[in-house]
Formats: structure tokens, sequence, C-alpha cells
């Protein structure tokens, strides 16, 4: 029997978006999409706001999976595996603009798997489960069908002020002797991962310390460690 959710006494605020024009550019061959939109706020009250412009960006595959494969050891500890990820975003930070203290890393960070859901896996109401098996083979080179992995709490907004892209987690337990070289995708960022796996103790200690630095990564970690028996 599942638990009924906690609700918040609160209720969210009735605030309604009106849009009143799109500015977005035409759509470059790119990944991304910029959308540009000017809206006015309707508040409770009756009142409204001044337009305002609004920018975010869209993509055509814009959902995506985050899966934590595990397994128990000889002695009852249940480790995790990570895969190095490069992230060419990062270099686009400014040192300058830092915290005072704060060093920049470059453009690696330690992850879990995830992955884009393909649009025409997002037409099945099974296609987050297909896209996770796919991605736990070519990031860490288990093959698995798709019912053996499991969701792992409900689905999130990473950064929902510029995208509205969704995060859906799985746990998956694995054996570590059927573990193969991963297929990849044949991207250039791929090639050259590294694979690890560590206790799950010690993978979210490496977060609290900043030895791992993915926000979604952290979550599912912490979600494994309160979710899974």
């Amino acid at each position: 029997m599942t638990s009924p959710r906690p609700k918040l006494e609160a209720q969210l605020p009735d605030i309604r978006l009106e849009l009143l024009e799109d500015q977005s550019p035409p759509a470059p061959s790119g990944f991304l999409r910029l959308v540009r939109r000017r809206y006015r706020a309707h508040y409770p009250d009756g009142s409204v706001s001044a337009p305002f412009t609004y920018d975010a960006v869209e993509r055509t595959a814009m959902d995506a999976v985050v899966i934590v494969a595990h397994y128990f050891t000889e002695n009852g500890q249940r480790c995790v595996y990570l895969r190095s990820a490069v992230r060419p975003p990062l270099l686009l930070r400014d040192s300058a603009s830092e915290p005072v203290g704060s060093q920049l890393g470059g453009a690696g960070l330690w992850e879990v798997p995830a992955g884009l859901i393909e649009p025409a896996e997002a037409r099945a109401a099974e296609g987050p489960q297909q896209t996770a098996a796919r991605e736990l083979w070519e990031e860490l080179g288990f093959q698995l069908p798709p019912e053996r992995l499991r969701p792992l709490g409900v689905p999130v907004y990473p950064t929902p002020g510029v995208l509205s892209e969704r995060h859906y987690l799985f746990e998956v337990e694995v054996d570590p002797e059927a573990r193969q070289e991963p297929g990849l995708d044949g991207s250039a960022l791929e090639r050259g991962g590294v694979v690890v796996a560590v206790e799950l103790g010690v993978a979210l200690e490496m977060c609290a310390t900043g030895a791992i630095e993915d926000g979604k990564t952290e979550l599912a970690l912490r979600r494994l460690k309160d979710l899974v028996p």
C-alpha cells in the first residue's frame, strides 16, 4: 500500500500568464532553440502586471531519464555505479564571477547514467523505461529488459526557469559480473569515459564534500537510500 502524498495547507497562488507575443528568432539548426515571449501576469486580486519578456530554450527531445544501477557486496554494502562525463557548458563559467574561495574544476563530472527520451519513445507510456534500459547499456554496459528498471520516486523539473525538461528517475539492481563494455552512443563526449563502482555511503559523502557536483546524481542517490530497501 502506498502512503498518501503529504499536502501543504497553503495552496499555490492562481497566477495566470497571458501570452501577448511570440518574439522567438527563426529556429536554428542546432540542438537547442531560443524561445522569447512577451507575457502579462494576472494575479488573484484582479491586478495585472506590465508586459514582460521571458527567454527560455526548447529542444526536440525534451525529457530525460536518470538511472541508478546498484548491487550488494558480500558484506551487505550497497554499491552504485558512477560514470565520468564531460560537460562543455562548465567551461563557459567566468572565474571572475565565482564566489570567493570557490574554484572552477574544468568540464568533468561524476554522474549516474542519464539520457534523453527520443520522440518515438516519448509517445509510449513505457517510453521512459525503454530509454532507461538503452542508456544503461550505452553508458554502463548492462543489457537488461526495460521492465527490470523501476521508477525511483516521481519525475522532477531540474531547471524550470529556462527549460521544461522533466527527469524520470529509475533504479535497477544489477550483477557486476554481467557488466560488459558500454555500447556508447557514438558521441565524442562519451568516448574515453570511466565507469566506477562505489559504496552508496561513499557516493553520498562525495556529494556532501563537492566531489560529486551533479544535482540529478545527488537526488537519485538520496532517493535510492530513502526509498529502496
